[in-house]
């Protein structure tokens, strides 16, 4: 799914969900692609395309943050190159973080609410969803991009 935020500050930013059960592994991921500048600054270089910049949030199995983006290559002359920065949350404090249900229930036994959707925002993400709901009820679609059980097909993220 395709969604756009109307407000100043994401005007023209898509922001692409995909999901999916039954595919071949559990995970799940922020993944941020950010667009090309709209100049060069090395117009008369030989570089004829730069990889966009991505920046990935691995929420499950793995937790982490990923961060790629280009950068020049030593030597005199002008060649950029792919550079991956990663941080997982195992290698650095040794143990691999719970799910977060226990977080969440001790936080209800406490009374604490700080990590709960308030009432506004459940009715607010129910108003993008219902009406697709609604949709899918009345117009079933003639062929669905579906994927096969137990796949990636169409759906993973660092494709897009």
């Amino acid at each position: 799914m395709k969604l756009l935020i109307d407000n100043w500050r994401w005007a023209d930013v898509p922001f692409y969900l995909r999901t999916g059960k039954r595919l071949a592994a559990r995970d799940t991921e922020i993944a941020i692609r950010f667009k090309h500048a709209p100049f060069s600054l090395f117009r008369k270089t030989p570089i004829d395309r730069l990889t966009t910049n991505r920046l990935v949030l691995h929420i499950q199995p793995d937790e982490g943050i990923s961060l790629r983006f280009g950068a020049k290559i030593p030597g005199p002359v002008l060649s950029i190159g792919a550079v991956d920065m990663d941080f997982d949350y195992e290698d650095y404090f040794g143990d691999t973080p719970s799910t977060g249900y226990e977080r969440l229930l001790y936080d209800c036994m406490l009374g604490d609410a700080t990590l709960f959707q308030r009432a506004d925002q459940v009715e607010a993400a129910w108003a993008v969803v219902a009406p697709i709901q609604q949709i899918w009820r009345e117009l079933r679609p003639n062929s669905f991009p579906n994927y096969q059980a137990g796949s990636w097909d169409r759906l993973k993220l660092t494709n897009c």
